[in-house]
């Protein structure tokens, strides 16, 4: 009955088009969830599904995966169960956390750092252009215009297309790896075909970034960070970055706004 429970799930999730990944994650809350629940697996009982993500929280789970969880029990409920009634949970509150961002010389220092030329415009073109770990792994020939200086992001997260800019300094860099490739082939693959993993690229930072002797706990998706702030350092209009980024909610991108605020960093300590 659970292995059904799943599949429909998973058949209404791909329906909708959600990512690969939020489906793989759904369906594992959903399982530990009718595990837990063993019998009477369509009848909706709050306090049960309270004590289920209590002994998450309990069991040191964090804020984002307890709220994924109720996120995975509401879509189930909802959409294969059928049911109208509102489980009537709020949703934990998550810290607020500033993102960690690399200055222009700890950029520099980690990218100077790979003797591999792939792994290194793999690390320079995430960072000029704001790409998420997913996005420069998927990333085609065909996908990158470099007369223009834009690159084509393809269903993107939310399944959204963007562009975003290359950068100049590295695009004879570029041109050389892509060259007589096909337009279809990934920009960065694996010596064994096909795209690289996202550990694989992740792994490449994290021993640049140790190489480069960078203390901060930085990871590939800071290079995202450390490209909004800086782009904002610059005097570009968080409309504009917020377009880059592809965040539909601009709230989401003013949170560098944070991290780059001018006035806060010239004010003297008293002591």
């Amino acid at each position: 009955m659970i292995d059904a429970y799943l599949k429909r799930t998973e058949d209404e999730l791909r329906l909708r088009n959600y990512s690969p990944k939020t489906i793989k994650s759904y369906l594992a809350c959903l399982a530990g969830y009718l595990r837990a629940k063993k019998s009477n697996l369509e009848s909706i009982d709050t306090d049960f599904i309270k004590r289920f993500l209590l002994s998450k929280k309990d069991a040191g789970k964090s804020p984002r995966t307890i709220n994924q969880s109720l996120q995975a029990i509401n879509f189930f409920c909802r959409n294969v169960l059928k049911s109208h009634c509102d489980i009537d949970i709020k949703f934990a509150k998550t810290p607020s956390k500033l993102p960690i961002v690399l200055s222009r010389d700890e950029i520099k220092l980690i990218i100077d750092s790979i003797s591999n030329e792939k792994h290194c415009l793999m690390i320079a073109l995430a960072y000029a252009g704001g790409l998420r770990v997913s996005e420069i792994i998927n990333l085609r020939i065909k996908d990158l215009n470099i007369n223009e200086l834009t690159i084509h992001i393809k269903g993107a997260k939310g399944n959204r297309d963007r562009l975003t800019i290359l950068s100049d300094k590295y695009k004879n860099r570029l041109e050389k790896i892509i060259i007589g490739g096909n337009p279809n082939d990934y920009v960065f693959a694996s010596e064994r075909g096909g795209k690289l993993t996202e550990r694989t690229a992740q792994k490449i930072f994290e021993n640049a970034r140790r190489k480069a002797n960078i203390t901060k706990d930085a990871t590939f998706h800071s290079l995202r960070h450390s490209f909004a702030t800086h782009l904002l350092e610059n005097g570009v209009d968080v409309r504009y970055v917020q377009e880059l980024l592809g965040h539909q909610n601009i709230r989401t991108t003013q949170l560098y706004t944070q991290v780059t605020n001018p006035q806060l960093k010239n004010i003297k300590s008293p002591l």
